[in-house]
């Protein structure tokens, strides 16, 4: 049998498209300025994570907030 080669997965910067490699400072990032730029999306909202929570314990942790979806109020 002949030794495998190991193959190069080519990586890109998820701002500009900017081949990257592992080694590098900003990795994932080409630079600084594209690593702002994504945590400039995340703290405005563009990206979010959208899936609800659904584990059972997360949900009792926050004692039913979201469970007054018709205007009731418990604060009469």
């Amino acid at each position: 049998m002949s030794p495998r080669k190991k193959s190069a997965k080519i990586l890109h910067c998820p701002t500009c498209a900017m081949i990257v490699r592992m080694g590098d400072e900003d990795f994932p990032f080409c630079s600084d300025r594209c690593r702002k730029i994504d945590l400039g999306k995340w703290a405005t909202g563009v990206y979010k994570i959208s899936s609800p929570v659904l584990d059972p314990e997360v949900l009792e942790d926050l004692g039913g907030l979201g469970n007054n979806r018709g205007g009731d109020s418990d604060d009469r």
